[in-house]
């Protein structure tokens, strides 16, 4: 009896022992993975489940932003919960942030999803593939249970919802391709219509005479329209000045008015046309649009004029008085004759002291006021012919010929020495500037100059100093030139000053500049303007825009020189540059022209008798200075108007991709440790 229970209690001893053995063999510690996805501790995975799901694991890799790395082990132990667990494996293993751990604690009957904090995948979706693998996990499916997580996950980050959206996208992309093909061929075929019409209306419209004309045709009126326009008033005014002179100004107050209102809307004009002309480029439907309206207020100046011929007419009566009229003008060409006489040598001055180009707005003046008092005399001559016949028409014609040109002559004559005279103010300016930038240089060294910019400034004046010094000495003098220089130098050394000069000092100094800046402007907008009056036969509409707009600055510039300095001086300057443009045009549109082909009429055995040649009597003279165009278009004959223009008309990285483990060195900050895992 004893023998029984001694063997029944070593029988108990043994089985506590094997059950507490077993117990002990359960129990796993966080532990290192195997090389491929799948590390089986449990061994409940057959040779055939694992390679299926190794290759399961691995087409999720290959198709997604995702790795999944699944463990089995029997139970979790240091620690034991779940997510510890499984946080603790990944950690040690390197698992990056873009892979996943799938534990499984087989024996104790639980598992959980390891993440990252900044993986692809969100918390919600993880506790989603948790619950879907719950009734496989159950069942001790565990082929199951790992690939239907292999399923899922891919199914959100996978390869076959990116394949979709680009598949959605390339067709999105391949329409857009195709919708803008047509739209590019669509619209060059509009352009290619559009560039072949202008802005030409497709079908003319019978209310617009402008609707039949292509662009090409608009742009050349508009710039006869101006020539026209422009040298229609240029006749009136003379006309109204040798009237006013004759019979005061309240006899011709009406005409007087006319003319102010025709030199209004010829600035506006000319606005357009600069518009027109700038380097700011214009859509082909507003350069049309301005073309027109330049046609259009030429055609209102037209008309404004024409409409007060027949009381100018009726103020000259020349044939009633031609008589008288033709003593008064003998008695003007008499006055001329020293002035003309003085032109030759005044030019042979200033030729041997000013350089070429300071003197070429008159170098032909004493030839072609030479040309028009000859053309004055054969006219005087012819008038008496004319009224010993009793040709009171041709007499008056003759007339209005032999004073006009008389008139050009001597401005022409007078244009000389007032251009001398100028040049002397400006030589003088250049001098005191030459005095007042050594003044500013010697002011500069004693500045502060802690960045070296005002003695570089000091330097480059000096420079220019000396530049100028050979444009104001020797027998070949430029006064003009010496002065741009001189005033580029004292606006860089202004600058350098006003760095430690208090801000009066700098409007003085800008109003001195402004002063020299005004009177040079002054000087070349008269020159050129007497250059273009004169020859105003040949010069073009460019010319004559940039005069008129240096005109319009220098006036803005007077008005401004009271309250806004700075303002006054941008004006004048941009108002100089305008001008020299405009000189530079003018005489541009005279040497491109020859009068040769005019040498016939009067010069040539007409009605006036004379020589040929362009010095000696042709009517390249009256045809420069626009004398026969004024007379043919501005009246001076009876029987009504004969002013009517030709040209009117209508992350980080995380694992590696392939087999193994490890990762990346870019994973964040540890693993999520977010609430999950199931227990099934």
């Amino acid at each position: 009896m004893k023998t029984r229970w001694l063997t029944l209690a070593a029988l108990t001893v043994a089985a506590a022992a094997g059950v507490l053995s077993a117990s002990a063999a359960s129990a796993t510690d966080p532990l290192s993975l195997d090389t491929g996805y799948v590390t089986d501790e449990a061994g409940v995975l057959t040779p055939s489940q694992e390679a299926s799901v190794e290759a399961r694991l691995q087409t999720l890799s290959e198709n997604s932003s995702a790795d999944l790395f699944v463990v089995l082990v029997d139970d979790f132990t240091s620690p034991s919960d779940d997510a510890q667990w499984a946080d603790a494996v990944a950690e040690s293993n390197n698992l990056g942030s873009e892979q996943y751990l799938l534990a499984i604690a087989v024996e104790g009957r639980s598992y959980y999803i390891s993440s990252a904090s900044d993986g692809p995948l969100s918390d919600s979706k993880l506790d989603d593939v948790e619950d879907k693998i719950l009734p496989l996990a159950s069942q001790n499916d565990w082929e199951g249970a790992i690939t239907l997580a292999a399923d899922e996950i891919q199914g959100d980050g996978g390869a076959g919802a990116l394949r979709a959206t680009l598949i959605v996208v390339g067709v999105i992309a391949v329409a857009l391709v195709i919708w803008l093909i047509v739209a590019l061929v669509r619209r060059s075929r509009r352009t290619a219509a559009v560039r072949r019409r202008g802005a030409m209306p497709e079908h003319p419209d019978p209310d617009d005479p402008f609707s039949t004309l292509t662009d090409e045709q608009v742009q050349t009126q508009a710039g006869a329209a101006l020539v026209q326009a422009d040298d229609a008033i240029t006749s009136s005014r003379e006309e109204l000045g040798f009237a006013v002179a004759q019979f005061g100004e309240a006899a011709t107050a009406t005409f007087s008015g006319a003319i102010e209102t025709a030199r209004a809307k010829m600035s506006e004009a000319f606005d357009l046309k600069q518009k027109l002309d700038d380097e700011i480029e214009d859509t082909v439907q507003d350069r049309r649009a301005w073309h027109i309206r330049i046609i259009q207020i030429c055609d209102e100046i037209d008309e404004m004029l024409d409409a007060n011929t027949e009381a100018f007419d009726a103020l000259r009566k020349l044939e009633q008085n031609a008589p008288q009229e033709l003593e008064r003008v003998r008695a003007q060409r008499a006055t001329v004759q020293s002035l003309l006489a003085s032109a030759a040598p005044a030019l042979a001055t200033l030729t041997a002291t000013y350089d070429a180009a300071a003197i070429a707005t008159v170098a032909d003046n004493p030839a072609q006021a030479q040309e028009r008092i000859e053309l004055a005399d054969r006219s005087i001559a012819a008038a008496a012919e004319a009224i010993s016949a009793g040709e009171t028409g041709t007499a008056a014609f003759a007339i209005r010929t032999a004073e006009q040109s008389t008139a050009q002559a001597g401005q022409l004559a007078q244009a000389i020495t007032t251009l001398g005279t100028e040049l002397g103010e400006i030589e003088a300016n250049a001098q005191a500037l030459v005095t007042e930038l050594r003044s500013d240089i010697a002011t500069a060294q004693q500045l502060p100059d802690p960045s070296g910019a005002i003695a570089a400034a000091a330097s480059a004046t000096q420079t220019e100093l000396q530049r100028a010094q050979t444009h104001l000495t020797g027998s070949a003098r430029s006064p003009q030139a010496a002065l741009a220089a001189l005033t580029a130098a004292n606006t860089q050394i202004d600058a350098a000053i006003a760095q430690g000069r208090e801000s009066v000092a700098r409007a003085q100094r800008a109003a001195q500049m402004l002063e020299q800046t005004l009177a040079q402007a002054g000087s070349e907008i008269r020159s050129t303007r007497e250059f273009i009056e004169t020859r105003r036969g040949t010069v073009g509409s460019t010319a004559r825009t940039r005069l008129s707009q240096a005109e319009l600055g220098l006036t803005r510039a007077l008005d401004l020189r009271a309250t806004n300095t700075e303002a006054a001086l941008t004006e004048a300057t941009q108002a100089l540059d305008l001008a020299r443009q405009a000189a530079a045009s003018a005489q541009s549109d005279l040497q491109a022209y020859s009068p040769a082909r005019y040498d016939s009429g009067w010069g040539g055995g007409g009605i006036f008798g004379g020589g040929g040649s362009s010095n000696g009597g042709g009517l390249g003279g009256d045809i420069l200075g626009g004398i026969i165009g004024g007379l043919l278009s501005g009246g001076g004959s009876s029987g009504g108007s004969s002013r009517r223009s030709s040209w009117r008309s209508g992350g980080g990285g995380g694992g590696f991709r392939s087999s193994g483990f490890g990762g990346g060195g870019g994973r964040s900050s540890g693993r999520s440790g977010r609430s999950g895992g199931r227990r099934f």
